[in-house]
């Protein structure tokens, strides 16, 4: 790992000093940082020697005088900079594992590193953390953190995650009490393991730790074609049962602290719930709410947006299964709009296996033998099947070969949780 820049921010001090990008940080005042939470604490000096390695393999000293919260405009390609801390699980329902050989290194890694956790919302064990660790989480006060929970029962928490330190999440737990670190728990339910009255537990155990506990996500396990042990999906009949233990949980403690995912409701065929049930959408990057949160930024956008546009706009939006009833309904309302003609195309994960329907997995071949002869020249995606930073989607084809491929424009939607870039392609 390094701490290479990916990209500079516009009216930076960086910019400024002409920092290129692919540049790498090797100090800041003498000293490397591991991380982006040193680096965030180097910078609070107002008097700075920043040590530079340019993309040439020339080195720099820039010496910086700037304000006490003054940003430098750094944008690394990791948070972490010096080695990750790896995931010693083998969890039965990883999805590193189950993936084709062949795609990009990067995809193989498997990260349990508590500082991508507070920096990124990335979901973390607790099964390797170090006195150091805890003693640095502990002095900075690292949080919130989001919590790999699955299940509070000891015997079953080693089996599902397979390493024996997985039975001591409570005196972790506890640990975090202790230091007032704020949490947010996952559940990724498995049927016939931490579902029925083992997730009830879990919830209960949880709820011993509300002081610090800030939301509770429920989601359901990812299947690929390429799952080499035999894993029972989420039935419809699973999906409901696991919405209406949830929310007699919530009316038991009389809080709406717990929420399943998008995917149980569709799953059930229930209809989504409305903005309150989310309650802020603390764990939106986990699907818990992304379907109401963008519906509901449509509806005040389309309220407001104009009945025609002078010239005509023809465009094809991809979309993952999950969300397509979502997009078939954008659709509906944009059409009516003069001179404009959408057409919504739903990828289905070839690539992964149809148990797979979410954005972030949609692959360039997917695109590519699914839009072929079948769409605009003008093709919204979004940025969440790109690798960040990048033009390369996860089977490790770019941009440029799509485009190419199905001759098309690719426009990317960068917020994946508002409408507000679909609207300005169509009326700027």
């Amino acid at each position: 790992m390094s701490c290479k820049i990916a990209a500079i921010e516009d009216g930076s001090i960086a910019q400024e000093l002409c920092i290129m990008q692919g540049s790498e940080l090797i100090s800041i005042n003498g000293t490397k940082p591991r991380d982006y939470i040193d680096y965030k604490y180097m910078t609070l000096e107002e008097k700075l020697d920043i040590e530079i390695k340019t993309p040439n393999g020339e080195i720099e000293i820039l010496k910086i005088e700037k304000d006490y919260d003054e940003e430098l405009g750094f944008v690394f390609e990791s948070a972490i900079f010096d080695n990750i801390k790896h995931c010693s699980n083998n969890c039965i329902f990883c999805f590193v594992d189950q993936q084709p050989e062949g795609l990009r290194e990067s995809l193989y890694i498997k990260d349990d590193d508590y500082r991508l956790s507070y920096l990124q919302g990335t979901y973390v064990t607790l099964t390797n953390l170090t006195k150091k660790d805890k003693e640095r989480i502990a002095s900075n006060h690292l949080g919130p953190l989001y919590i790999s929970v699955h299940t509070t029962n000891p015997e079953l928490r080693v089996r599902m995650l397979r390493n024996k330190n997985a039975a001591n999440l409570l005196k972790e737990l506890n640990f975090l009490k202790e230091n007032e670190i704020p949490i947010h728990a996952q559940i990724v339910l498995c049927p016939s393991y931490n579902d029925g009255d083992e997730l009830k537990r879990t919830l209960d155990d949880l709820w011993k730790y509300k002081k610090i506990l800030c939301s509770i996500a429920v989601v359901p396990l990812g299947l690929t074609k390429y799952r080499k042990e035999k894993l029972e999906p989420v039935s419809k009949e699973k999906a409901i049962e696991t919405i209406d233990i949830i929310e007699n949980f919530n009316k038991k403690i009389k809080k709406n602290i717990a929420n399943v995912s998008d995917e149980f409701f569709l799953i059930a065929q229930k209809e989504l719930p409305p903005k309150s049930y989310y309650k802020g959408y603390p764990q939106l990057d986990d699907g818990v709410g992304a379907l109401r949160f963008i519906i509901d930024d449509f509806n005040k956008r389309i309220k407001k947006a104009g009945k025609s546009i002078k010239i005509k706009k023809e465009f094809t939006i991809a979309c993952s299964i999950s969300a397509k009833n979502t997009f078939f309904m954008f659709a509906e309302e944009l059409n009516k709009i003069k001179n404009v003609k959408v057409d919504i195309k739903p990828i289905k994960s070839d690539f992964w296996g149809n148990d797979v329907n979410v954005a972030g997995l949609i692959t360039a071949i997917d695109l590519i033998n699914q839009l072929k002869d079948n769409c605009f020249r003008d093709v919204l995606i979004p940025s969440i099947v790109l690798r960040p930073y990048t033009e390369e989607f996860l089977d490790g084809l770019c941009i440029g070969d799509v485009e190419k491929e199905l001759n098309v424009k690719l426009h990317i939607v960068k917020d994946i949780y508002s409408t507000k870039e679909i609207f300005d392609f169509i009326f700027n």
